[in-house]
């Protein structure tokens, strides 16, 4: 009854319900914000400031009011309702009629803010947020003249697209790229002609070693030998081309300053989590320093359903009205790339970025990453910021962890960057185009190093990426047991990753040439392999040394015996080296000691990949969770903030 009066009242019930000429007036939200100062309200002192920043981030002062937390959003909407003398409909009371949804239009649902609500008398009356241009111009384009508005908040637009679309989201979400481009997806681990390829390699190998023993097992040394030099050479001359900060998208501190608020987009971040409850307060604290003006920043708090402890959390803490839960349909595979995909359905911005739940980013950052897409062109996609950690002292495992991220993001990437080869990206503070993003499918559901093969699937689409000088800080696993569980899950995706991109060689060397082919083989692809052959090598050396050369000289003919001797004396020691040099870059002191150390880190991530090819074969999809807040300096940064509350 209450439905069939509303919808009498938007048709029949006053002059305005018919689109107004004047609805995208500002005056609109002035006259929403009068009246709710003249209720009490609003704080005098809030409704001058969110005036001021209404002309500053020219937004609508209603957007600046909710993104700054002085009003809740049902507030907003229904005094604006009433200044424009239209029905506020409370969606999740009267819900849209689910008969009036059309799948095609699902794209305009979230862009405008909009959805029909009821059919009455042949007439359409659609609830939204905004009266303006946008909307009216797609519902005459849709309805044509036969429709007119409701009001109702962002927060229920927002659930009645998810209530509605849910299983099918849900379906794109998982198998998107897979319908695109069948041969970019992981849901097959190996092909059928990968299959054959690997079962003739096999054989002939069996052959050879039956028929010459010891020719062969010569030259599977010398292959061994050769890719740890060729690997470590790769390594080495990333390491020098990155040792210069010249190399980073390097934007100062000076051109941050110089950007007017006014001019930036909507940014979008997603913060995909499961049974991340105790970290919560940490990510809220750090995503309010973000230097951002607050109403073109839009969070999605990614979650799974069935996780009502971290749901509950995240509305306990009473965000602001830009902060928005998005709840993934419980569905296989259940991983973080598809829970992201799923969000994507739901985000405005122009841009995108991610962040873990305990991460803490420089404030500047998103200003940052618009200023290289704003000098990077249209063909870059992507900026990956630098990740370290917070708790890096905390014990021997967070700083290897420490040392082995310097590395990576400060040398590795910078050069791979500088030698235009594609960049896998880290799990988290990649900033991406939305449309660049959207046009690949996003990220893999099946893929459990999702960002690394992104990077590979943009640079094949003829993107470029880049390394932004911002550094997002985290938490390092110091756990052993659930470092192991994350590093076998980064290392099986990247086993993935390779698998995938090889069903075609032919087709990824004309896209990407012959450095992006190099690159992925030696980026990607042979450290899984080294990490297997590994145990097995100092095996060798090992009883090398103990029963003597004799026993195994003839395994390694010159040139392949000076080789061996220099990986294993002069390449180990670089490696080491460049451990300590990453740490001397951050000055970061006191790791220094522990880089002499690195030996025992590379024996761990040994039992990781093992473990992760045993996985490969019998659970390709699982994706092991890593375990936050376990941290003692997480402890103490979760007591300041609820002190500080």
């Amino acid at each position: 009854m209450m439905s069939a009066q509303l919808a009498a009242s938007a048709v029949y019930g006053n002059e305005n319900a018919s689109p107004r000429e004047d609805a995208t007036s500002p005056l609109w939200h002035l006259r929403a914000a009068q009246l709710l100062f003249d209720r009490g309200q609003l704080k005098p002192g809030d409704f001058g400031s969110a005036i001021a920043d209404e002309l500053a981030w020219r937004s609508d002062l209603g957007a600046v009011l909710i993104g700054k937390g002085l009003v809740r959003p049902h507030d907003f909407y229904r005094a604006l309702a009433e200044a424009q003398e239209l029905p506020f409909v409370d969606l999740l009371k009267e819900p849209p009629d689910p008969e009036l949804f059309f799948s095609e239009d699902r794209a305009n649902y979230a862009a405008l803010k909009i959805v029909p609500w009821r059919l009455f008398d042949g007439h359409w009356i659609l609830a939204t947020v905004d009266t303006g241009a946008p909307q009216r111009e797609w519902a005459e384009r849709r309805f044509g003249p036969n429709f007119s508005f409701v009001i109702t908040s962002p927060f229920d637009i927002f659930w009645a697209q998810q209530d509605h679309f849910r299983d099918f989201d849900n379906l794109r979400a998982r198998e998107g790229l897979l319908e695109w481009k069948p041969d970019h997806s992981a849901k097959t681990t190996i092909t059928a002609p990968q299959k054959i390829a690997f079962g003739i390699a096999g054989a002939l190998y069996l052959l050879f070693l039956i028929a010459a023993p010891s020719a062969c097992m010569v030259a599977t040394m010398a292959a061994i030998t050769i890719l740890y030099t060729v690997t470590f050479t790769f390594k080495a001359v990333l390491t020098w081309l990155g040792a210069s900060r010249k190399l980073d998208m390097n934007i100062t501190d000076a051109a941050v300053a110089e950007l007017i608020d006014a001019e930036l987009p909507v940014y979008t971040v997603l913060v995909p989590m499961y049974r991340e409850a105790k970290v919560l307060p940490l990510l809220f604290d750090a995503l309010k320093k973000l230097d951002y003006p607050a109403s073109k920043l839009e969070v999605k708090l990614v979650l799974e359903e069935d996780d009502k402890e971290t749901i509950d959390a995240a509305k306990a803490l009473n965000p602001p009205g830009t902060f928005e839960i998005v709840r993934v349909p419980p569905s296989y595979p259940k991983t973080k790339p598809k829970a992201c995909n799923y969000a994507l359905f739901f985000a405005r911005g122009e841009f995108v970025t991610i962040y873990d739940a305990e991460d803490q980013p420089e404030p500047d950052q998103l200003k940052k990453a618009f200023l290289a897409f704003q000098t990077g062109g249209p063909e870059l996609a992507c900026v990956q910021a630098r990740l370290n950690y917070f708790n890096r002292s905390e014990n021997w495992l967070t700083r290897m962890f420490t040392l082995e991220y310097s590395q990576w993001f400060d040398f590795l990437l910078p050069g791979l960057d500088k030698l235009k080869m594609p960049i896998p990206f880290g799990g988290t503070s990649n900033h991406f185009r939305l449309k660049a993003l959207r046009k690949v499918r996003a990220w893999d559901p099946y893929n459990v190093t999702e960002d690394a093969d992104l990077g590979i699937r943009l640079a094949q689409e003829g993107f470029t990426i880049g390394v932004i000088n911002s550094t997002t800080f985290e938490e390092a696993n110091g756990v052993l047991g659930s470092w192991i569980k994350q590093r076998s899950r980064w290392i099986k995706g990247y086993m993935q990753t390779w698998l995938v991109h090889m069903r075609h060689p032919i087709d990824l060397w004309r896209k990407v040439g012959w450095r992006g082919t190099f690159s992925f083989h030696f980026f990607i692809g042979a450290p899984p392999l080294l990490h297997l052959i590994n145990p097995i090598v100092w095996g060798i050396t090992i009883a090398f040394y103990v029963l003597g050369d004799g026993q195994f000289s003839w395994l390694f003919p010159e040139p392949i015996g000076t080789l061996a001797t220099f990986n294993l004396f002069f390449a180990n020691l670089l490696l080491v080296y460049f451990g300590i040099v990453a740490a001397l870059k951050r000055r970061y002191l006191d790791l220094v000691p522990a880089g002499l150390m690195q030996p025992l880190y590379w024996v761990l991530h040994s039992i990781a990949a093992w473990k992760a090819l045993w996985q490969l074969i019998a659970n390709p999809h699982y994706w092991e969770k890593t375990e936050h807040g376990t941290s003692a300096v997480t402890d103490r940064k979760l007591e300041t903030i609820r002190r500080a509350a």
